[in-house]
């Protein structure tokens, strides 16, 4: 399995690289890759190609996967199916990097549920019986039939909780308290108090 931190949105809300913002001295970026520390897996950034150059002077090259120009997709699921062409055979935990609250003992428990529910091609947290799909583990048999179906024209909505409907997906319903973890930050006027 590989980690797979999502940097490479447009942050047009932000107005600037949300990946690249700071959180107590780090970048956002660097607090994902130090969250998933927790589960010692290899970790890879999803970046797209005018972000590419700035990464590369913070984080090794060989950790940066940048979105696959034979995907005509935008968004979370173009990162997650390029690291999937460049790791065919890897399962991948992916995490956004916008969720700098995200406690790690999250990443453990959904981990958990993968290493016991073999029979599932997903792994992802419900909020008020929405899932969460940008903190999820995704196998990759279940990466492969969504990139077949892309291939094939079939894929009709290219979003992440789309692709959640056409593969076998565990759903585990988050409790009142842990649903902070997953407030994302899109715009900088959200960032006060951070």
């Amino acid at each position: 399995m590989i980690g797979a931190i999502l940097c490479g949105g447009q942050s047009s809300r932000m107005g600037k690289d949300k990946g690249l913002l700071k959180l107590e001295a780090k970048t956002w970026a660097q607090t994902a890759i130090d969250k998933m520390a927790v589960l010692s897996l290899p970790v890879v950034l999803s970046v797209n190609s005018t972000q590419y150059s700035e990464y590369a002077a913070i984080f090794p090259s060989s950790q940066l996967v940048k979105d696959d120009e034979s995907l005509l997709l935008k968004g979370p699921l173009c990162g997650v199916l390029s690291i999937h062409l460049q790791y065919p055979s890897e399962d991948l935990f992916v995490f956004a990097c916008d969720m700098p609250l995200l406690d790690p003992v999250l990443l453990k428990e959904l981990y958990t549920h993968y290493t016991s529910e073999s029979s599932f091609d997903a792994f992802v947290y419900t909020n008020e019986k929405e899932p969460e799909p940008l903190c999820g583990i995704y196998k990759a048999n279940g990466l492969a039939q969504i990139l077949n179906l892309y291939r094939m024209g079939q894929l009709a909505r290219h979003s992440m909780k789309f692709m959640l409907e056409h593969i076998n997906s565990s759903f585990i319903a988050l409790s009142p308290d842990q649903k902070t973890s997953f407030r994302n930050f899109n715009a900088h006027s959200e960032l006060n108090g951070l």
